[in-house]
């Protein structure tokens, strides 16, 4: 118990954590802010030509979603009605007076997107925290001073990896819930709520949910990667190298030499599938036998988030593993 409130005593009071913490802030504060300037209560008269307009758009929808389905509007089948995608996305009923107001804010509308925000800067200040808080350590002398008091290095190692989680969790928890809170009181006084019902809030919840887990993942890559290379820099230069050589350079490689399906390489299609419960790409052409009787193939491929938890997971247990396995064996005179 001793070691734990140690630790959670060096997290606290490292400035690097503090310095990142107000930069969080200030991030949050500044987006919510631009979202509270740029929004205004919309007029009755607003309201009437969004609805006017977008009744429009719903005739033009149901033409184009018959087709998709392969039928017309008295649902015969139609030999030419063919889309190379999925047909949910042109439902009529997803179209709503809310998309063609100007410069207001609709909660159930912009939510989303703003929560993929708030989950990209946690996972941020998750990795840099996870890696600099064990990273100044060896560096500096004070994990070998810590094992001088308390020489049980695995044991030393996962507190200080369970504080770092704890704690990391417990300010995204706090931070998303202040964060969800204030756009939905910016929704009430100066926008629009929408039309939340409990699908909403149920893909939202399973949204912040996946994406803690990822913050808790991204955090602990950090510290594993941290403890590898036995310097803060080096978790920096390895996201900084894969980023570069493999998800920019591997995409420009790939696209040379023709491979079929480069997305389902790259470590980002599965943070995207885990977060957001899928991802659909697209395959090269040559990658598409048509179908039968008509001159249009799918192209279309996704991947759901079972296989991104699958992905993140053992990425993570394997760098954790490495850094362990490391930290026992190393000597750190």
């Amino acid at each position: 118990m001793n070691l734990v409130r140690a630790e959670i005593g060096r997290l606290t009071a490292r400035r690097f954590v503090q310095l990142m913490l107000v930069l969080l802030v200030t991030a949050f504060g500044i987006t919510v802010a631009t979202t509270l300037a740029g929004s205004h209560q919309p007029t009755d008269f607003e309201i009437r030509v969004a609805e006017a307009r977008a009744e429009h758009q719903r005739a033009d929808a149901m033409r184009w979603y018959a087709d998709c389905l392969g039928t017309d509007r008295t649902g015969t089948p139609t030999p030419d009605g063919r889309y190379q995608g999925d047909c949910a996305d042109l439902d009529p009923n997803r179209i709503d007076g809310s998309d063609f107001l100007t410069g207001v804010f609709v909660f159930d509308r912009q939510i989303p997107a703003l929560t993929y925000f708030l989950i990209a800067f946690l996972c941020l200040f998750g990795f840099l925290v996870g890696a600099s808080y064990i990273g100044a350590d060896l560096t500096s002398g004070g994990m070998t001073n810590l094992l001088l008091w308390r020489p049980q290095r695995m044991v030393v190692l996962g507190t200080k990896l369970g504080t770092l989680l704890v704690g990391v969790l417990g300010l995204s928890v706090v931070a998303s819930a202040g964060y969800l809170g204030a756009f939905r009181l910016i929704a009430e006084v100066r926008g629009l709520p929408g039309s939340p019902d409990s699908e909403f809030w149920t893909d939202l919840a399973g949204t912040v949910s996946r994406g803690l887990l990822l913050v808790l993942m991204v955090t602990a890559l950090g510290f594993a990667t941290a403890t590898l290379g036995r310097h803060t820099s080096a978790a920096l230069g390895v996201a900084a190298a894969y980023g570069v050589v493999w998800e920019v350079g591997g995409r420009i490689v790939m696209g040379i030499v023709d491979v079929a399906r480069p997305d389902q390489l790259m470590l980002s299609s599965y943070v995207v599938a885990w977060v957001g419960g899928e991802i659909r790409l697209w395959a090269l052409a040559g990658d598409c036998a048509p179908a039968a009787g008509s001159g249009y193939c799918d192209l279309s491929y996704s991947i759901l988030w079972p296989a991104g938890l699958v992905v993140l997971l053992g990425l993570t247990l394997l760098a954790l593993g490495g850094a362990f396995a490391a930290f026992h064996r190393r000597d750190l005179a």
